[in-house]
């Protein structure tokens, strides 16, 4: 503690403390719904350390903790350390691939004693920390292509890491720091073609191949005919609009099918068609199997547990059916109640008005964060909230989008609510380290 500073509460908002302390608590509240067995001894339980929600319990102590020695820190040491961090981070990646353990398909968890840490989760600390130090530092000249492409490595080589550890969950994640990136003004039309290409993704799985590049063609030679006397004067307007035909079919043709056939696992596959209603085309074809064989295998396959959920938010009605009189969760009719659909839990135990308080606490918590950064007079601290506040965002949107099947199922928690000790630390040290730079936001860190 600073001389200067004699109390620990000086500039701390306690609005987001507050938000943070009542979503841990119904986080808390939705496992112990999810996982409560009749007749457990509720105070051995967390004593002993054996249930769920107990340990849910002693890692939001342990957080509480951490989070106590941050507001202690000097904003200066996460600013002077943010590159030492992210090397650690990345070295500690790289210790996943001889050392992890294969856990629920994933290869991205070491086990250390009785306790699962995911080197993926805790990196996205790092890399907040680092692509604020870098876009912080005076000789950055982000309107610059070399700068803009060292900051996309910041955020892509761990995700890279996370995709060869069979993680496209947490790696999808690292993408949310390009909101972070276009805010500090990377050039509107490189969203423009990510959206392009996700379009166009989307295209690939829903369209017959043929038909899809029949149309491409269409639109290509619409173009030219559009443009004709723009292209007489100009050239390269023609190669442009062959290249970019012959890209869009190339991706269509080849790109897609080979990471669907190759990088992706065939759950993953099948959970983005199952998201259209469609069959996954690249599993082997078995003219043996019957209509009702394929009933069996999509009622039990990677859609059961969307379907479950919704079941589940759909039977808590307006106010829910209370905490330990939820069928659906309590009897364990959706898989991974606990962590990845935990917000099924709360949808059954506690109806609309529960989800919505819910959702209004994350918005507030987002409001919150983002008003945070644009009263930054650091370049350091606003560019670290925006990432926090991206994180937290694609995590929130994409885990509810699952759980009521506006989104494939890609595994990754809901903030403060899913069971888990290195996501709750994780969002717990994003979190606290944001409110400790806000305290000193008179002071310009690069």
């Amino acid at each position: 503690m600073r001389p200067k500073d004699p109390v620990i509460s000086k500039g701390i908002d306690w609005s987001v403390v507050g938000i943070y302390l009542l979503l841990v608590t119904i986080g808390l509240v939705a496992i112990f719904a999810a996982t409560y067995k009749e007749g457990d001894p509720v105070l051995q339980s967390f004593l002993r350390f054996r249930t769920d929600y107990s340990k849910q319990f002693y890692f939001f102590v342990i957080g509480g903790i951490l989070g106590l020695f941050i507001l202690l820190t000097d904003s200066k040491f996460f600013a002077a350390t943010a590159n030492l961090g992210y090397a650690f981070g990345i070295f500690a990646m790289l210790l996943v691939f001889p050392l992890h353990s294969r856990v629920q398909g994933t290869e991205s968890i070491i086990k250390i004693g009785a306790f699962n840490f995911q080197p993926a989760e805790f990196c996205k600390i790092f890399v907040a920390l680092a692509l604020a130090k870098y876009l912080s530092r005076p000789e950055t000249v982000f309107s610059k292509t070399r700068s803009q492409m060292i900051a996309a490595g910041i955020a892509l080589l761990p995700a890279a890491l996370s995709i060869l550890q069979s993680e496209t969950g947490l790696a999808l994640v690292y993408f949310s720091f390009f909101i972070v990136m276009y805010r500090e003004g990377l050039p509107s039309a490189i969203l423009v073609v990510g959206f392009a290409a996700a379009a166009l993704i989307v295209a690939t799985i829903l369209a017959e191949p043929d038909i899809l590049a029949l149309i491409l063609t269409g639109i290509a030679l619409l173009a030219i005919y559009v443009l004709r006397r723009q292209i007489k004067r100009q050239r390269s307007l023609l190669f442009s609009i062959i290249f970019l035909w012959a890209l869009c079919v190339g991706v269509q043709r080849f790109a897609v099918p080979y990471i669907f056939k190759n990088v992706l696992q065939k759950h993953q596959v099948e959970r983005i068609y199952d998201l259209f209603g469609k069959d996954n085309p690249y599993t082997a074809k078995d003219d043996t199997v019957t209509a009702e064989d394929k009933k069996k295998k999509k009622e039990s396959g990677s859609s059961y547990n969307v379907r479950q959920s919704k079941i589940a938010i759909g039977s808590g009605r307006l106010t829910g059916k209370g905490i330990l009189n939820a069928t659906q969760t309590r009897y364990d009719f959706v898989p991974e109640q606990r962590t990845d659909f935990i917000f099924c839990t709360v949808g059954e135990g506690f109806g609309f008005t529960g989800s919505i308080i819910l959702l209004i606490l994350y918005l507030l918590l987002l409001f919150r964060i983002v008003t945070i950064a644009e009263r930054q007079r650091s370049t350091f601290s606003r560019v670290y909230a925006y990432g926090v506040a991206s994180v937290f965002f694609f995590h929130i949107i994409i885990n509810i989008g699952m759980t009521v099947g506006l989104a494939p199922v890609i595994g990754i928690p809901l903030p403060f609510i899913s069971y888990g000790g290195t996501s709750l630390l994780t969002f717990t040290i994003l979190l606290f380290v944001l409110i400790r730079l806000d305290a000193d936001r008179q002071m310009v860190l690069r």
